[in-house]
């Protein structure tokens, strides 16, 4: 697709493509060393429009090849081919405490990419557009299906990759701020998996055995699904997501992951009780809550620090399966590093560390989400436990947890497909293309 103003050329290929795909911006018919600001806009479906910007110059051709040339200032610098997505951020005067996530997966992201003359920083709606073209970012790639899950009482979403499968399934869990997120489920879907994204905590009770049964009719759901391997069903959850996917492939009688993705999360949890039970353990540190020079919560401490008790923490040590812990050394909202660390040693101790592989990524913070969107280091946030809005910080440096979260969706889908497709006989079970 490619637009014309003024003869510069803008070109962006694909103009439609999925968000963890990367994509190629180029200029052309510009003048010898003519000054060029590219923008990015993107108006949210909660009403707010967030932009990303680079300043270049063009080359001897009059061209900018935004995948090769440095951006000399704007919301990143140097040579960042991705930077006008992940470097999005919202525009200024915008409401505080924003955060980009997709509610609706059926309809695309829309981001419009403009060139200006000259090295911008404001104003971009006084000032004449050179060209400008439009991109569609999709998490559902095309024939993905997605199927409402109330059977057996489960609140979820059922996310099935295109074709007849069969296809190894994922149970996906999110934080503490319950309700049901889907986007990384549609995208897992569009990469091979079918992922149930599941509402977990609003389910919650003071009965431990009555939240295990919830959990294993959802996975019974993927397992009784005629497209879905129901012995190649895996689990994949972020922060508190991540105790909940621990405690149970530990503990649980009946529910076996083949493998387990956890991602910013912790093993620190009294084992023995209920989520409300967890939720009242971390509740009693609220007193230890810090807050950083903008007033911002920094939830670090509650965790901290790692306990010796046995029953306040996930034996791994017992884990049968691999796992992939992810964590950010920025993280201020849980203890994520120093949790790996004692999983670490409790693995070794019980002789199964070839179980464990960690990635552990410098200036990083919490929220490590599916590559290209853009890094939040604060944003309101309403957790289950209070239902009350707090300002939280997440941690993490733009660049670096750019990066880091494009390194780790890409060994994520390896870990995945090594685990849940490698070794099986179904000829239609065949490892998705990355």
């Amino acid at each position: 697709m490619e637009g014309r103003a003024c003869c510069v050329l803008l070109s962006v290929r694909p103009c439609r493509a999925l968000v963890d795909e990367r994509v190629s911006v180029l200029l052309q018919n510009a003048a010898r060393a003519q000054q060029l600001t590219v923008r990015t806009l993107l108006h949210s479906e909660d009403g707010d429009d967030w932009e990303a910007f680079g300043h270049y110059v063009a080359d001897a051709a009059g061209a900018v090849d935004v995948t090769k040339d440095p951006s000399l200032g704007g919301t990143y610098d140097g040579v960042e081919p991705m930077g006008l997505l992940w470097s999005l951020r919202p525009v200024p005067g915008s409401r505080p405490g924003l955060r980009l996530r997709k509610k609706d997966v059926q309809t695309p992201m829309e981001v419009q990419v403009s060139v200006y003359q000259g090295h911008q920083t404001e104003g971009f709606g006084e000032r004449a557009v050179l060209a400008s073209v439009p991109m569609e970012r999709w998490y559902m790639a095309p024939g993905v299906r997605r199927v409402v899950v109330t059977e057996g009482g489960v609140t979820g979403t059922l996310f099935l990759p295109p074709g007849p499968g069969p296809f190894p399934g994922l149970l996906d869990l999110w934080g503490g701020g319950g309700g049901l997120v889907e986007y990384r489920s549609a995208l897992l879907a569009s990469r091979g998996f079918a992922s149930l994204a599941l509402d977990y905590l609003n389910q919650r009770s003071t009965d431990a055995e009555e939240e295990h049964r919830y959990l294993e009719a959802a996975v019974s759901v993927l397992q009784q699904h005629p497209q879905v391997s129901a012995d190649r069903i895996g689990m994949m959850g972020l922060s508190f997501g991540t105790s909940v996917a621990l405690k149970t492939a530990v503990y649980s009688p009946t529910i076996k992951p083949r493998c387990l993705v956890c991602v910013s999360g912790s093993h620190v949890q009294p084992v023995g009780g209920t989520l409300a039970d967890i939720f009242a353990e971390y509740n009693k540190n609220v007193k230890k809550t810090r807050y950083d020079e903008e007033n911002r919560i920094i939830w670090h401490d509650l965790l901290l620090p790692i306990p010796t008790d046995p029953g306040k923490k996930v034996d791994v040590g017992r884990l049968q399966c691999p796992l992939l812990l992810i964590v950010g050394e920025d993280d201020q909202n849980w203890p994520a590093s120093e949790s790996a660390e004692d999983m670490k040693v409790m693995m070794e101790r019980s002789g199964n560390s070839r179980l464990l592989t960690v990635l552990s990524y410098p200036d990083t913070g919490h929220l490590i989400e599916p590559p290209y969107g853009p890094h939040t280091r604060a944003s309101n946030f309403m957790p289950v436990s209070t239902r009350k809005k707090v300002v939280v910080l997440w941690g993490g440096q733009t660049a670096p947890h750019s990066r880091a979260q494009e390194d780790a969706w890409r060994k994520t889908l390896d870990f995945l497909v090594e685990n849940l497709y490698r070794g099986t006989e179904s000829a239609a079970a065949s490892p998705p293309l990355q």
